[in-house]
């Protein structure tokens, strides 16, 4: 079994690398562009949204990514994918993409908050 330390350090990393498309979907929320509105209307979305949109997302990302927090950030962010397989859902489009993004927030969160690892442990 790996060391605690290291299995952290993976965890913090896949928190880090699933949080950065999360910040750039805040930046194009609050910085919109033409291609932007189009995706908006194509999720059947109004633009009004964009900002609430852009704050609920900035808060999943800032819970999630402080350690104190960081449990509250995965559930607040399981909650936000939710939303989002169900608007993709409901225009036909796939949700794996969403699913998998879910099940790397919550491998970085066992990973790097050795509590859950003690509450969920995995045995063979």
């Amino acid at each position: 079994m790996m060391k605690a330390d290291k299995l952290t350090w993976i965890g913090r990393v896949l928190s880090l690398l699933v949080a950065l498309p999360f910040l750039l979907s805040v930046y194009m929320k609050v910085f919109p562009n033409a291609d932007f509105a189009k995706g908006l209307e194509h999720l059947g979305l109004p633009a009004n949204l964009t900002v609430t949109l852009a704050v609920l997302e900035g808060m999943c990302i800032v819970f999630y990514l402080i350690p104190q927090t960081a449990v509250l950030g995965a559930i607040l962010f399981t909650g936000y994918l939710g939303g989002a397989i169900l608007t993709h859902l409901r225009i036909g489009e796939s949700v794996l993409l969403h699913v998998a993004i879910g099940g790397v927030i919550w491998l970085g969160i066992y990973l790097r908050e050795p509590r859950l690892r003690q509450i969920l442990p995995i045995r063979r």
